[in-house]
């Protein structure tokens, strides 16, 4: 039996960045079915975030690891498993929580391959940011080439995302943002909209007309999202899908949102509010989408915005970096190895 240890990060109680630990155990071995994977990089996302510091019905029991995006090296396989090998680079969508580990074990089923020569930083930004946005635009929205979106929170990781991809559609982009990113969201094909001097919604009307063919708003609550909705032209559709707002409104923001949203698709106003789908189920979109993606980055078709690297041991000034807002793009964990 393996008796090496390895360092893992935990939650042992909600609150503050400062709870989280980093623990030393035995490397686990891989389940039936279950690959076994040494950490390159994962990814830190508002959800470890909202998991860490909140209980609600759903969310992981404290003690949990966070972390839903990883990405490494197959190191051991399951006796039972064929589809993946030892000395593989794999990525793996988790459900909530898992990826703030030097080693993981992963179900063979998620571990989708990535291809050789690619910056582990950059390919972890594609395993949840990427393929969150790709769902939300091709699958939720069915966004059709040269329309028009506005994408709020345009500066954080999936919000770049979503704009990158958009711009391979040749799609009229707009985003809101604070000032001093901008830039960011310029250089990324998207006119960018002040959301705390201007309304945005006034904006819209005067930049297009009569709204926007789609809107994505991974920020959640009732009177964002009524406002969101005011922002599309008529058979526009209204994407949520996250709930950023938990950070200074708490948790009402979730039952808010689905009443609102609920609301708003039964509302005969000629536009739509669609379900967003599950990510992480997999199956063979899954794995064939992200293969595409993956393919994107090889070629150079995408290039994610990482904000910044930090060591996994280091995963707690990362949550403060993060939560004290003003990041563009992805934070990301790395080994330290």
């Amino acid at each position: 039996m393996n008796q090496t240890k390895y360092k893992r990060v935990v939650v042992p109680e909600r609150g503050g960045p400062e709870v989280l630990r980093v623990v030393e155990e035995t490397i686990p071995d891989p389940a039936p079915g279950e690959v076994r994977v040494k950490m390159l990089a994962a990814g830190i996302s508002g959800l470890d975030l909202m998991l860490r510091r909140s209980r609600f019905p759903g969310f992981p029991k404290v003690p949990f690891t966070p972390g839903v995006d990883v990405l490494g090296v197959v190191d051991e396989v399951a006796e039972d498993v064929s589809t993946v090998e030892i000395g593989q680079t794999v990525a793996a969508l988790f459900g909530m929580q898992g990826g703030y580990a030097e080693y993981v074990c992963v179900p063979a089923e998620k571990a989708v391959p990535v291809p050789p020569n690619l910056d582990p930083v950059e390919a972890v930004c594609v395993v949840a940011n990427y393929l969150t946005a790709y769902t939300t635009m091709h699958r939720t929205a069915e966004v059709k080439n040269g329309e028009s979106i506005l994408v709020q929170g345009a500066a954080g990781g999936v919000g770049t995302a979503l704009l990158d991809l958009g711009s391979l559609s040749d799609l009229e982009m707009y985003g809101t943002a604070s000032p001093y990113n901008h830039g960011l969201v310029a250089s990324l094909g998207a006119t960018p909209i002040d959301y705390r001097t201007e309304d945005f919604v006034e904006r819209i009307r005067s930049l297009t007309g009569d709204g926007v063919d789609v809107v994505f708003d991974p920020i959640g609550g009732g009177r964002q999202l009524r406002r969101s909705n005011q922002a599309l032209r008529k058979g526009g559709r209204l994407v949520w899908f996250g709930v950023a707002a938990t950070s200074k409104s708490g948790l009402r923001v979730i039952p808010a949102s689905l009443a609102t949203r609920t609301l708003l698709a039964f509302t005969p106003d000629g536009k739509k509010a669609p379900m967003t789908a599950d990510v992480d189920k997999p199956n063979d979109w899954y794995r064939a989408t992200l293969t595409t993606l993956f393919d994107y980055l090889a070629t150079g078709k995408i290039k994610p915005v990482v904000a910044a690297c930090v060591p996994l041991s280091e995963a707690a000034r990362a949550h403060a970096m993060l939560e004290a807002g003003g990041i563009a793009g992805k934070v990301v964990l790395i080994s330290e190895e």
